[in-house]
Protein backbone atom coordinates (compact mmCIF):
# COMPACT_ATOMS: atom_id res chain seq x y z
CA UNK A 1 0.00 0.00 0.00
CA UNK A 2 1.13 3.91 -0.75
CA UNK A 3 0.42 6.71 0.60
CA UNK A 4 -0.26 9.77 -0.80
CA UNK A 5 -1.40 13.80 -0.49
CA UNK A 6 -3.56 15.96 -2.36
CA UNK A 7 -3.84 19.42 -1.94
CA UNK A 8 -7.41 21.64 -2.49
CA UNK A 9 -5.89 25.13 -2.92
CA UNK A 10 -8.90 27.47 -2.99
CA UNK A 11 -8.45 31.00 -4.39
CA UNK A 12 -10.63 33.85 -4.53
CA UNK A 13 -10.57 37.07 -6.78
CA UNK A 14 -13.39 38.53 -5.21
CA UNK A 15 -16.04 37.39 -7.47
CA UNK A 16 -15.42 33.49 -8.25
CA UNK A 17 -14.04 30.97 -6.03
CA UNK A 18 -11.39 28.92 -7.46
CA UNK A 19 -9.38 25.71 -7.25
CA UNK A 20 -5.97 24.87 -8.62
CA UNK A 21 -5.40 21.80 -10.93
CA UNK A 22 -2.87 20.69 -12.73
CA UNK A 23 -2.43 18.70 -16.00
CA UNK A 24 -0.42 15.82 -15.62
CA UNK A 25 1.72 14.78 -18.49
CA UNK A 26 2.24 10.91 -19.53
CA UNK A 27 5.40 10.83 -19.71
CA UNK A 28 4.78 7.39 -22.29
CA UNK A 29 4.94 8.06 -26.03
CA UNK A 30 1.84 5.92 -26.90
CA UNK A 31 -0.51 7.91 -28.24
CA UNK A 32 -3.49 5.63 -27.52
CA UNK A 33 -3.48 6.51 -24.12
CA UNK A 34 -4.59 9.71 -23.24
CA UNK A 35 -2.17 12.32 -23.14
CA UNK A 36 -3.19 14.27 -19.88
CA UNK A 37 -5.12 13.60 -16.77
CA UNK A 38 -6.69 17.02 -14.89
CA UNK A 39 -5.83 16.82 -11.14
CA UNK A 40 -5.21 17.89 -8.29
CA UNK A 41 -1.68 18.39 -7.10
CA UNK A 42 -0.78 15.45 -5.57
CA UNK A 43 2.16 12.37 -4.97
CA UNK A 44 3.02 9.82 -2.99
CA UNK A 45 4.97 10.03 0.36
CA UNK A 46 8.93 9.74 -0.04
CA UNK A 47 10.70 7.75 2.74
CA UNK A 48 11.36 9.52 5.86
CA UNK A 49 9.16 12.49 4.78
CA UNK A 50 6.47 13.46 7.17
CA UNK A 51 2.76 14.28 5.72
CA UNK A 52 2.92 18.40 6.24
CA UNK A 53 6.37 17.96 4.40
CA UNK A 54 5.35 15.90 1.45
CA UNK A 55 2.11 18.49 0.68
CA UNK A 56 4.55 21.58 0.96
CA UNK A 57 6.99 19.79 -1.26
CA UNK A 58 4.11 18.73 -3.70
CA UNK A 59 2.85 22.45 -3.68
CA UNK A 60 6.43 23.93 -4.13
CA UNK A 61 7.28 21.33 -7.11
CA UNK A 62 4.33 20.87 -8.76
CA UNK A 63 2.49 24.54 -8.85
CA UNK A 64 5.79 27.05 -7.03
CA UNK A 65 3.67 27.90 -4.41
CA UNK A 66 5.15 27.88 -1.11
CA UNK A 67 4.45 30.20 2.44
CA UNK A 68 0.36 29.48 2.03
CA UNK A 69 -2.03 28.34 4.28
CA UNK A 70 -1.98 24.43 4.62
CA UNK A 71 -4.29 22.26 6.87
CA UNK A 72 -4.70 18.70 6.88
CA UNK A 73 -8.30 18.00 6.71
CA UNK A 74 -9.65 14.28 5.77
CA UNK A 75 -7.63 10.91 4.66
CA UNK A 76 -9.43 9.21 1.58
CA UNK A 77 -8.81 5.18 1.76
CA UNK A 78 -11.34 3.33 -0.82
CA UNK A 79 -9.61 0.19 -1.77
CA UNK A 80 -11.19 1.24 -5.11
CA UNK A 81 -10.05 4.86 -5.67
CA UNK A 82 -7.05 4.36 -8.00
CA UNK A 83 -8.89 1.74 -10.03
CA UNK A 84 -10.93 3.02 -12.44
CA UNK A 85 -9.84 1.74 -16.01
CA UNK A 86 -8.58 5.17 -17.48
CA UNK A 87 -6.46 6.06 -13.76
CA UNK A 88 -4.74 2.61 -14.42
CA UNK A 89 -3.72 3.16 -18.18
CA UNK A 90 -2.14 6.58 -17.10
CA UNK A 91 -0.21 5.13 -13.86
CA UNK A 92 1.03 2.37 -16.25
CA UNK A 93 2.99 4.74 -17.97
CA UNK A 94 5.33 5.78 -15.08
CA UNK A 95 4.48 3.63 -11.57
CA UNK A 96 6.22 0.56 -10.88
CA UNK A 97 3.14 -0.93 -8.81
CA UNK A 98 0.10 1.12 -10.47
CA UNK A 99 -2.59 -1.49 -9.31
CA UNK A 100 -1.17 -1.07 -5.85
CA UNK A 101 -3.89 0.61 -3.36
CA UNK A 102 -3.16 4.17 -2.32
CA UNK A 103 -4.68 6.01 0.76
CA UNK A 104 -4.05 9.52 0.45
CA UNK A 105 -4.22 12.51 2.91
CA UNK A 106 -6.19 15.51 1.73
CA UNK A 107 -4.71 18.96 2.42
CA UNK A 108 -6.52 22.19 1.97
CA UNK A 109 -5.10 26.09 1.41
CA UNK A 110 -6.20 29.27 0.91
CA UNK A 111 -4.84 32.35 -1.66
CA UNK A 112 -5.57 35.06 -3.18
CA UNK A 113 -5.41 35.07 -6.50
CA UNK A 114 -3.49 38.38 -6.88
CA UNK A 115 -0.62 37.40 -4.77
CA UNK A 116 0.57 33.86 -6.49
CA UNK A 117 1.01 33.03 -10.28
CA UNK A 118 1.37 28.82 -10.14
CA UNK A 119 4.03 27.54 -12.12
CA UNK A 120 3.70 24.24 -13.17
CA UNK A 121 6.90 22.02 -13.05
CA UNK A 122 8.02 18.11 -12.69
CA UNK A 123 5.22 16.24 -13.96
CA UNK A 124 2.37 18.80 -14.63
CA UNK A 125 1.88 19.88 -17.99
CA UNK A 126 0.79 23.33 -16.58
CA UNK A 127 -1.66 24.37 -13.90
CA UNK A 128 -5.27 26.47 -14.18
CA UNK A 129 -7.54 28.16 -11.99
CA UNK A 130 -11.25 26.70 -12.15
CA UNK A 131 -14.41 27.96 -10.66
CA UNK A 132 -15.30 25.41 -7.58
CA UNK A 133 -18.78 25.18 -8.87
CA UNK A 134 -17.73 24.06 -12.71
CA UNK A 135 -15.57 21.26 -12.30
CA UNK A 136 -14.49 19.04 -14.65
CA UNK A 137 -14.47 15.15 -14.35
CA UNK A 138 -10.77 14.45 -12.41
CA UNK A 139 -8.75 11.82 -11.91
CA UNK A 140 -9.12 9.42 -9.15
CA UNK A 141 -11.46 10.59 -6.41
CA UNK A 142 -10.55 13.98 -6.80
CA UNK A 143 -14.10 15.58 -7.58
CA UNK A 144 -14.54 13.92 -4.08
CA UNK A 145 -11.98 15.16 -2.58
CA UNK A 146 -12.59 18.81 -3.41
CA UNK A 147 -16.23 18.53 -2.42
CA UNK A 148 -15.20 17.40 1.59
CA UNK A 149 -12.47 20.42 1.01
CA UNK A 150 -15.00 22.39 0.23
CA UNK A 151 -17.45 21.13 3.28
CA UNK A 152 -14.44 21.90 5.47
CA UNK A 153 -13.87 25.14 4.82
CA UNK A 154 -17.45 26.13 4.74
CA UNK A 155 -17.57 24.96 8.23
CA UNK A 156 -14.53 26.40 9.33
CA UNK A 157 -14.96 29.74 7.35
CA UNK A 158 -17.99 30.03 9.87
CA UNK A 159 -16.64 28.90 13.17
CA UNK A 160 -12.35 30.09 12.75
CA UNK A 161 -13.15 33.35 10.50
CA UNK A 162 -10.87 32.10 8.04
CA UNK A 163 -11.75 34.46 5.91
CA UNK A 164 -9.05 36.72 5.61
CA UNK A 165 -7.13 34.57 4.25
CA UNK A 166 -8.93 35.30 0.90
CA UNK A 167 -9.61 38.82 1.74
CA UNK A 168 -7.23 42.25 1.03
CA UNK A 169 -5.78 42.79 4.40
CA UNK A 170 -8.83 46.18 4.64
CA UNK A 171 -11.41 44.85 3.27
CA UNK A 172 -15.43 46.29 3.39
CA UNK A 173 -17.90 44.29 5.31
CA UNK A 174 -19.78 44.10 1.25
CA UNK A 175 -16.44 42.22 0.49
CA UNK A 176 -16.74 39.78 3.17
CA UNK A 177 -20.41 39.10 2.92
CA UNK A 178 -19.67 38.32 -0.83
CA UNK A 179 -17.12 35.74 0.26
CA UNK A 180 -19.51 34.44 2.65
CA UNK A 181 -21.85 34.20 0.37
CA UNK A 182 -19.57 32.29 -2.65
CA UNK A 183 -18.09 30.28 -0.34
CA UNK A 184 -21.89 29.21 1.23
CA UNK A 185 -23.40 29.27 -2.38
CA UNK A 186 -26.41 31.23 -1.19
CA UNK A 187 -27.80 34.73 -0.63
CA UNK A 188 -27.21 36.10 2.92
CA UNK A 189 -29.41 39.19 4.83
CA UNK A 190 -27.07 42.16 5.08
CA UNK A 191 -29.11 43.53 7.74
CA UNK A 192 -28.23 39.99 9.81
CA UNK A 193 -24.94 39.06 8.61
CA UNK A 194 -23.68 42.79 9.52
CA UNK A 195 -24.77 42.62 12.80
CA UNK A 196 -23.57 39.17 13.50
CA UNK A 197 -19.73 40.20 11.90
CA UNK A 198 -20.11 43.25 14.17
CA UNK A 199 -20.27 41.18 17.09
CA UNK A 200 -16.97 39.29 16.45
CA UNK A 201 -13.93 40.04 18.59
CA UNK A 202 -11.54 39.10 15.58
CA UNK A 203 -13.35 42.30 13.62
CA UNK A 204 -11.59 45.47 13.53
CA UNK A 205 -12.97 48.87 12.65
CA UNK A 206 -10.82 50.95 10.92
CA UNK A 207 -10.56 55.24 10.72
CA UNK A 208 -10.82 54.52 7.02
CA UNK A 209 -12.88 54.38 3.69
CA UNK A 210 -12.86 53.11 0.31
CA UNK A 211 -10.82 54.86 -2.15
CA UNK A 212 -11.14 55.55 -5.95
CA UNK A 213 -14.95 53.83 -6.08
CA UNK A 214 -17.81 55.46 -7.54
CA UNK A 215 -20.21 55.07 -5.31
CA UNK A 216 -20.08 56.23 -1.94
CA UNK A 217 -17.13 54.77 0.11
CA UNK A 218 -17.37 52.22 2.20
CA UNK A 219 -15.09 51.84 6.36
CA UNK A 220 -12.83 49.50 6.04
CA UNK A 221 -12.02 46.64 8.87
CA UNK A 222 -9.34 44.27 9.71
CA UNK A 223 -9.26 40.95 11.53
CA UNK A 224 -7.36 41.76 14.67
CA UNK A 225 -5.63 38.26 14.66
CA UNK A 226 -5.10 35.41 11.99
CA UNK A 227 -5.28 32.17 13.30
CA UNK A 228 -3.08 29.39 11.93
CA UNK A 229 -3.25 25.45 11.67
Amino acid sequence: MDISVDCVVFGFDEKKLKVLLIEQRQPGKDKTLPRLQTALPGDLLKENESLDGAAKRVLRELTSLKGIYLKQFHTFGDPMRVKNLKDQDWLRTFRAHPERRVVTVGYYSLVKLEDYSPKASSFAGKTKWIDVYELPELAFDHNVIVEYALDVFRHELIADNIGFELLPEKFTLSQLQHLHEIVLNKKLDKRNFRKNVLKLDQLKPLNEKQQGVLHKPAQLFQFKTKKKS
